[in-house]
């Protein structure tokens, strides 16, 4: 069997390769990736491609699945960039996908995808997906929904796959994260319990959280499953909350309105003290808790680590520097005293 994986150096790239090096059947993995790795993996034959202009046909050609995964979350300061990767990327995909003969299709959506609902309840895949209007991040998902939803139509011989997974976190990729929406200028010995006083308590700051590891489990079971189709939400219990994120930091919660902490990200944003616009609190604020039932029922997906710990995973990753030799996650991708990050204009051109 042969898989291929867009965007397959990065957080959720390399948690899918783990999971299929594990698989007998899986005979090769291509890796695609904008910048080429200098790890290798089992399995894996890396090749340079980039989403938005290589010609994609020839590598999917005689896969049996191909995983989109390529995604850009910044520069958050370059909406065109942005919108040329994530949704005219992903038409190229699906297009080539068609042209090539694949028979599975594996597509990265999102929670993001999910119009605003409830924190109350938990809704499942049924649930509207016109995203959340603040959030171009969310509108992309969105878009390509409807891109993927026209693939289905026209090819009903394709096996389409799509997984809405909550935040997604592992020790792996605290480097990468921590660039893209915490920027240059966070001290990473502060990512210490004690020593962050206070942690905001906002209305509706209640979101979902998953290891990589496991979201990696999932594109397995999806690519293996050859009954799985259509969408399936993937997340980890406990819900996420303000009480919870104090406790992870020992720190007190601190009730904060949502427009004081709106007003300060998009201050912060706009200061380039950090990377990350106010539609990202936005998107947190408003998207809709999810029931993952069906990935249980018919994936057979369960987590094996909690909410709680993938994020403790991730902070204390922060702290130290973790990464991998990959260039998203590696440690010191923002060069020296991180200027590399500084020269970019903190969220002003692709990292």
């Amino acid at each position: 069997m042969r898989v291929v994986v867009t965007g397959a150096s990065g957080n959720v790239g390399t948690s899918v390769i783990r999971a299929l090096q594990g698989v007998s059947d899986v005979d090769e993995i291509v890796g695609l990736a904008r910048r080429l790795p200098k790890q290798s993996f089992d399995k894996v034959t890396w090749a340079q491609a980039d989403v938005t202009r290589s010609d994609l046909e020839p590598h999917f050609r005689g896969a049996d699945a191909v995983i989109h995964l390529a995604w850009l979350i910044q520069p958050s300061r370059d909406p065109a960039t942005l919108r040329r990767t994530n949704v005219e990327g992903s038409a190229r995909v699906f297009h080539a996908a068609g042209a090539a003969g694949v028979p599975t299709l594996v597509h990265a959506s999102s929670v993001g995808v999910y119009s605003p609902g409830p924190k109350d309840r938990r809704v499942d895949e049924g649930w509207p997906t016109d995203g959340i209007p603040t959030s171009a991040y969310s509108r992309h998902k969105a878009e390509v929904e409807r891109l993927l939803d026209r693939f289905e139509a026209e090819r009903p011989e394709v096996r389409v796959v799509r997984l809405r997974p909550g935040l997604i976190f592992k020790r792996g990729a605290a480097s990468e994260i921590r660039r893209y929406f915490a920027g240059p200028l966070l001290p990473n010995p502060l990512l210490r319990k004690g020593l962050i006083p206070v942690t905001p308590d906002t209305e509706r700051l209640h979101f979902q959280a998953v290891h990589s590891h496991d979201v990696g489990e999932a594109y397995r079971l999806a690519v293996m499953n050859g009954d799985a189709a259509g969408a399936f939400n993937v997340a980890a219990d406990p819900v996420l909350d303000g009480a919870l994120i104090a406790d992870l930091f020992q720190a007190r919660s601190v009730r904060i309105p949502r427009r004081v902490l709106r007003t300060a990200a998009s201050l912060t944003w706009r200061l380039r003290l950090q990377p990350t616009d106010a539609s990202w609190l936005d998107l947190a604020l408003d998207s809709p808790l999810m029931d993952v039932s069906r990935a249980r029922t018919q994936l057979g997906w369960t987590p094996h680590r909690s909410a709680p710990d993938a994020l403790s995973e991730l902070v204390e990753g922060m702290r130290v520097g973790a990464g991998l030799d990959t260039p998203p996650l590696a440690p010191g991708a923002g060069g020296p005293a991180r200027v590399r990050e500084l020269a970019t204009g903190v969220g002003a051109r692709t990292p």
